[in-house]
């Protein structure tokens, strides 16, 4: 029989995360621990758009539910460019409510705030290729510059 803490440390443990590249955003769903997770859904606080504005991201059928994550594993979308993100003043601050369960069907929720504000003064140096992705989703920030028409570097 395992006592409580292996028991703990042998459990999945289901995060959202925003990640930030060089000006561009991705929505990241990964089960950081160490066993599966079933019936894994993510609802947000708030509606929020990418690709242009042209997706709901908040509602796509992978945030409903995803019925099976291995340990380890990340699943990782594009969201958008952070210019045309924060050009459409879409929401900087959200809130991820993610549930799932374990392989005896216990439930878990947790809830993460992300402050992607955090990002808007952030250098970055857009790939090649990048700039072509910027001006697709609308962004008139392209060539590594944010917003406010600072020149950007990406901080390798």
């Amino acid at each position: 029989m395992a006592t409580e803490t292996e028991e703990g440390s042998c459990r999945p443990e289901v995060i959202v995360d925003f990640a930030f590249h060089c000006g561009v955003f991705h929505i990241i769903v990964e089960n950081i621990g160490t066993a599966p997770a079933y019936r894994v859904s993510v609802k947000f606080s708030r509606k929020f758009h990418g690709l242009g504005g042209r997706q709901e991201m908040s509602g796509l059928r992978l945030f409903r539910r995803i019925e099976f994550l291995a340990p380890h594993k990340k699943i990782e979308i594009l969201l958008d460019t952070s210019g045309a993100y924060f050009q459409r003043r879409e929401p900087t601050r959200l809130i991820a409510i993610i549930s799932f369960r374990d392989v005896r069907r216990r439930s878990y929720e947790q809830r993460i705030v992300h402050d992607l504000s955090i990002y808007k003064d952030v250098s970055y140096l857009l790939k090649p290729g990048w700039e072509e992705l910027a001006r697709r989703s609308g962004s008139s920030v392209g060539g590594g510059h944010t917003q406010n028409g600072r020149s950007q570097i990406c901080p390798y």
